[in-house]
């Protein structure tokens, strides 16, 4: 490794650390909290869309798993019985199984388990859960249970931590914990050497191919991802949802989340988005909505937990909001400025009013969601 980059990109990196304490000012501009009456008619629109325009439900991947799982999140906070049907015949089509049978480890395969469970806890069938339950099991079980370097890369938390973390409360075993957070603490703090997360910002790089001192911006600067940061963000929050406070590692996902969305406001553009490489603005600059729907949910939900101050934090999600509606979202409910499936930021670009995808969605469901939920 050329030390003179490692030292660069940590030096750049610490530099943007320095920033990340409070709200920037342009941030507390925006406006007040929308109404639940106000969020809601968005949401709708952008769900009715995309069923609409996606007559077959689709593949059981982690991309369509994300947008069930923000799907079902809206049903559970309208009741609309559309978005149910929707879902359960999707999980129906698949059997409830999973991408490489349930002997598969991928955290990717996993995440279709997450709205298996959700459509467990709507109507308890059990058939609902054998297929990740059994790759669950075996992964903390049978199948190599000392091994636990599987989530090398920052996406997999979101995939892989809200199973292990639900299916431990649903069969009150927190075998199913202690195997969670062996995964999460070698993402963490071994994956590449040092782990993914960086330790003075609170952000996390994508892989261990972005480590300082590895792959830069053309202008030198780190590659911090904005949807892989908004990919862990997520995880943390679905997991924190799921654990009970007591859990002996729940402090520490509190902990971590909330560095990660402290991190936040100082790089959020002032039009309510986050740029694609959230430790360069020059770097292919411009409005992105998965990254910045992710950011969304972390925030609306660590205000509503209590892990930032919402007289802070507040704007910064409204903001991002008002970006996401205003920019992003077509009069039919198309939503654009999607980065489309990629491990970096310059995948799939250029990112355009017209780029949408079924995890970007999924994402903006989620985050407008958790908004509302503030409003109650």
């Amino acid at each position: 490794m050329n030390r003179r980059r490692l030292l660069t990109g940590g030096t750049a990196l610490a530099a943007t650390a320095t920033l990340l304490t409070t709200p920037t000012a342009s941030a507390r501009t925006a406006r007040a909290l929308p109404s639940r009456a106000e969020i809601l008619p968005v949401l709708r629109r952008v769900a009715d869309h995309w069923i609409a325009t996606h007559t077959d439900p689709g593949d059981n991947g982690w991309a369509n798993a994300t947008f069930f799982s923000g799907l079902l999140a809206l049903h559970r906070l309208t009741g609309d019985p559309r978005y149910l049907a929707y879902a359960r015949g999707w999980a129906e089509k698949h059997a409830y199984g999973l991408r490489g049978g349930v002997t598969t480890r991928h955290a990717d395969n996993h995440n279709a388990g997450q709205a298996y469970l959700d459509l467990y806890e709507i109507e308890p069938e059990q058939r609902k859960l054998a297929a990740i339950e059994e790759s669950l099991h075996r992964m903390v079980h049978t199948d190599q249970p000392g091994r636990n370097d599987d989530w090398w890369w920052d996406d997999a938390l979101h995939m892989g931590m809200p199973p292990f973390a639900r299916l431990g409360v649903l069969r009150k075993d927190p075998r199913y914990w202690e195997k969670l957070y062996a995964l999460y603490d070698h993402t963490k703090r071994v994956e590449g050497g040092p782990g993914l997360l960086d330790q003075g910002t609170g952000l996390w790089y994508r892989d261990k191919r972005f480590l300082p001192g590895a792959i830069v911006s053309p202008t030198g600067k780190p590659v911090v991802w904005s949807r892989g940061n908004g990919w862990v963000a997520g995880g943390h929050v679905k997991t924190l949802k799921a654990l009970p406070r007591s859990e002996r590692h729940t402090a520490e996902y509190r902990e971590t989340l909330t560095r990660l969305i402290t991190a936040l406001p100082a790089v959020q553009r002032t039009d309510g988005f986050w740029n694609v490489n959230l430790a360069d603005a020059a770097h292919l600059p411009g409005p992105e909505t998965s990254g910045t729907s992710f950011f969304l949910y972390g925030t609306a939900y660590a205000i509503r937990a209590g892990l930032v101050r919402r007289s802070a934090f507040l704007p910064v999600a409204t903001r991002a909001w008002q970006g996401l509606v205003t920019t992003a979202v077509h009069p039919d409910g198309f939503l654009g400025y999607v980065q489309k499936v990629g491990d970096r930021p310059e995948s799939s670009q250029p990112v355009t009013y017209d780029s949408t995808s079924d995890f970007g969605v999924g994402a903006f469901l989620l985050g407008g969601t958790e908004l509302a939920l503030l409003t109650s």
